[in-house]
Formats: C-alpha cells, sequence, structure tokens
C-alpha cells in the first residue's frame, strides 16, 4: 500500500507544481526559466565551461543546455528505475539505493560523452594540421601576410582548424593584436603540436624571423607525428585482428583436423 502511494506522489509533484504556480503565466515557460536559472548557477567543478568551450561552444546558453540535459537525464533515469523497482515489489530502501546508482552511471556518461567528443575533435584537428600548416606555407611563400594567409585558409577550408582559424580572423578584426589571438586560440585546442606551432608563429612574428623556415619545420614535424599515428593505429588494428583468428577460426580449424581422428579411435575403442 505505501508503494503506491509513494508512486503515485511521484506522479502527482507536477500537478502539485501547475497549482503552486502563477495561473496568468504559462507554467512550462516558469520552468523552464527556473531550470536554467538554477543550471547557471550550478557549480562547474568538472570544468564542463571549458570543455564547451574547446569544442565551439562557449555561450552562457550552450552550457544551460548541457547542465539541462545531463540533470534531466539523471533525475529521468533515476525516477524510472525507481518505479520500476517499486512495481516490481522490491524494497524502499533498495530500490532508492539502485536508483541513486542509476542516476549516477548516467551522469558520469553523460560527462564521458563530452570528454569522447573532444578528443575526438582533437584528433580531427590533428589530422588536418599538416595539410592546413602546408597551405599556410605556400601562401606566406607566394607573398601574402600572415593574416592574409590565415583568412584565405578560413575561407577555403573546411574542417574544425579552419574554423578556429575564422575565430581568430574575428577576433583580429575585433581590435585584439595577432599574437593575443593565436595565444587564446592556443588555449582553446589544448593541442600539445598546435600549441608548439603557435608559440613559434608567435616568436617569430615578435621577433621579426622568417616565418616560412619556421612553417617548414613545423610542417616536417607534422607529416612525421601523423605518420607515427597512423603506424599505431595499424600495429592496434593488428592484434585487435588477431582475437578471432586465435579464438575462433583456429579452435575450429582443430577440431575439423582432429574430429576424424578421434572418431576412428572412438570406433576401434568400441
Amino acid at each position: 500500500m505505501f508503494k503506491i502511494i509513494f508512486i503515485s506522489m511521484l506522479f502527482a509533484i507536477p500537478g502539485g507544481l501547475l497549482f503552486v504556480l502563477d495561473v496568468k503565466v504559462d507554467p512550462i515557460k516558469v520552468l523552464e526559466h527556473r531550470a536554467k536559472t538554477a543550471a547557471a548557477q550550478s557549480r562547474d567543478k568538472s570544468g564542463i565551461r571549458a570543455r564547451l568551450e574547446e569544442l565551439g561552444r562557449s555561450t552562457d546558453s550552450e552550457y544551460e543546455s548541457f547542465r539541462l540535459r545531463q540533470c534531466g537525464f539523471c533525475a529521468s533515469s533515476a525516477a524510472l528505475m525507481m518505479t520500476f523497482l517499486l512495481v516490481s515489489h522490491k524494497s524502499i530502501i533498495a530500490s532508492v539505493l539502485v536508483a541513486s546508482l542509476a542516476g549516477a552511471a548516467v551522469y558520469v556518461v553523460v560527462d564521458r560523452e563530452l570528454t569522447s567528443q573532444i578528443k575526438k575533435r582533437r584528433q580531427i584537428i590533428e589530422a588536418e594540421f599538416p595539410a592546413i600548416i602546408e597551405m599556410l606555407t605556400l601562401a606566406i611563400a607566394a607573398g601574402e601576410t600572415p593574416m592574409s594567409a590565415m583568412l584565405r585558409i578560413a575561407e577555403t577550408a573546411d574542417g574544425a582548424l579552419a574554423k578556429e582559424f575564422a575565430v581568430l580572423i574575428t577576433s583580429v578584426r575585433n581590435g585584439e593584436p595577432l599574437h593575443m589571438s593565436l595565444d587564446a586560440m592556443g588555449r582553446r585546442v589544448k593541442s600539445v603540436m598546435i600549441r608548439r606551432f603557435i608559440d613559434a608563429i608567435v616568436t617569430a612574428t615578435l621577433r621579426g624571423a622568417p616565418l616560412i623556415e619556421v612553417l617548414s619545420r613545423h610542417a616536417v614535424e607534422a607529416r612525421a607525428h601523423q605518420r607515427n599515428i597512423v603506424m599505431g593505429a595499424a600495429g592496434k588494428a593488428e592484434i585487435s585482428m588477431m582475437i578471432p583468428v586465435v579464438f575462433l577460426i583456429l579452435p575450429i580449424s582443430i577440431l575439423f583436423a582432429l574430429w576424424p581422428s578421434l572418431t576412428n579411435l572412438n570406433l576401434f575403442a568400441s
């Protein structure tokens, strides 16, 4: 009886909120506004703002949407799990414990999903980096300024790194110095290879060193780094391809080879 009352209370909470709120306003909009306010004021202990900024989602609305999505999935999964366990005639303590674990698991999964998106974007940027830096080297060698070369890449190229150059061009046009915009780009991307490249460009620009030599050296290093990444991925793929060979094809081959002999031995034994 208590379980039925508890489940009814869970479903009666939204209805009770409708009575508490003012009838002259839209309750859905009020709840949405309060949820966004609570999400904006929540503590950012895991660095979600910095990670969203690395993905190009640096606005407050993006942070609020992610927090609402994370907390909404967490609360929904916990409520559904608790309802299912109570309907299945489980104890209250066990239901609360399992529902809390389910909500925490969903919370961690959403956070890990954001981390995986960042890692994937970094891999894409590092894969695009050799071609982009070669385009930049050719443009500067042809007589263009670094600013115009970056503008050409932002307008003609397509990809995550080209979008970062577009953000850099926008910040420079808004009055920020080029070296500060480059430094901000390096902080956003958070890649060691991109950071070294930006530091070299900033140093060469401030000291008046020739950029073509710096860019050519970094292009060679980027190609070598990308080659090492491909060779490492190929080695891992080779190991993973051996698993079905060793645990599936090889036992079946041995079984086919030994089965006639075992059959004949059984005939002789009988």
